[in-house]
């Protein structure tokens, strides 16, 4: 009953053998390989145009080297105030954009609300020195409640972004399971509804360590290749994160990789939803839940082999818990087993 984290999962067995056919032999080094060259030639026809990719090992380094290549002088990042690139990433946003600085906004479960974006980018009036400047807009899909923005929310944060000639970022370290939760197409969701980069996750998803920032216009590739390499992100070995998503994108396994991980998250909030001793504390659209429960019940179902994460309250949901409850999140992920849900559903009608 593992439900602490995607990133607890291993990797998808099609997966693994793709590193094991890329070990033998010899390839050009530093991403200039076939292999390189042919993932690049995939992603191209998965977003239905010209991108420009860049492999990285972890989404924090895909994050960063975003804000990094659009960075100015006593730049802003407005995201979400529960973001990843926001709580969870210790500063490395910061630190390779050489001292940006992320500006917070407010909106339930996740999602920034349009109004409080433009709210906060006209905090930065142009040509007052002394509070720095707008620099990007950043979203997470899936957000870090859950939920996932509809494209018409993409198109409305998309066209605040704009109209301040400010980029926008997708955070996808969870693309999939949204991409998926949607059904939509990756045009749709990205480049149509005006993203400009994407940081496209693999590893919460079936890869060992396998992320790519995407540009979706080649001509502004500016200096990624340059602050790829000064960050350390420019692997010479680069085809073994490539060989990974080739067996991921290869006949959509990544998308039958994220539906199987919605369909177990929806298992477990359905079974949640039938409960007396617990709770959802908000509906979520893709393999996150954040569920109330009574702290011993959480803590008797850790004894009975359970896992998962303790949750800070966010504010939306500030005062509305009781005195002995707490908030807990649970993950599934491709690896999920229809038997671990029912287990832990069975422990919560009997906590």
């Amino acid at each position: 009953m593992i439900f602490s984290s995607d990133n607890w999962a291993g990797a998808h067995p099609l997966i693994a053998e793709s590193l094991v056919k890329a070990a033998p032999g010899f390839a050009p080094a530093y991403g200039t390989s076939p292999l390189d060259r042919r993932v690049e030639a995939m992603l191209a026809e998965v977003f239905e145009r010209e991108v420009a990719v860049f492999f990285v090992g972890t989404g924090t380094a895909a994050n960063s080297l975003a804000f990094a290549s659009v960075t100015r002088p006593g730049g802003h990042v407005f995201c979400h105030r529960e973001a990843h690139v926001n709580s969870d990433e210790c500063g490395a946003p910061e630190f390779f954009s050489l001292g940006a600085r992320m500006a917070p906004v407010d909106g339930a479960f996740g999602k920034m609300e349009p109004e409080r974006l433009e709210a906060e980018i006209k905090r930065f009036p142009p040509g007052f020195v002394h509070a720095g400047q707008p620099m990007a807009v950043t979203l997470t899909q899936a957000t870090e409640a859950g939920t996932v923005y509809t494209l018409d929310e993409i198109s409305a944060i998309s066209a605040i972004a704009q109209r301040y000639n400010l980029p926008l970022h997708m955070d996808g370290a969870r693309f999939a399971n949204a991409l998926v939760a949607l059904d939509a197409t990756p045009a749709e969701m990205t480049w149509k509804r005006g993203v400009d980069i994407l940081s496209f996750g693999g590893t919460k998803n079936g890869c060992w360590c396998a992320e790519a920032l995407i540009l979706f216009d080649p001509a502004k590739t500016g200096d990624m290749p340059y602050l790829r390499k000064r960050s350390a992100q420019l692997f010479s070995k680069t085809r073994f994160v490539s060989a990974q998503l080739e067996a991921y994108l290869d006949n959509n396994l990544w998308l039958d990789l994220a539906r199987h991980a919605n369909a177990m998250a929806k298992r477990l909030a359905d079974g949640i939803a039938d409960s007396n001793s617990a709770r959802l504390a908000w509906p979520s659209n893709a393999n996150e839940l954040f569920v109330i429960l009574k702290t011993a019940n959480a803590e008797a179902l850790k004894e009975k082999g359970a896992l998962f994460y303790d949750w800070p309250v966010p504010h939306a949901l500030a005062g509305t818990l009781g005195t002995d409850e707490g908030l807990y999140r649970l993950v599934t992920s491709f690896a999920t087993e229809p038997a671990d849900v029912d287990a832990f559903l069975e422990g919560c009608r009997s906590a």
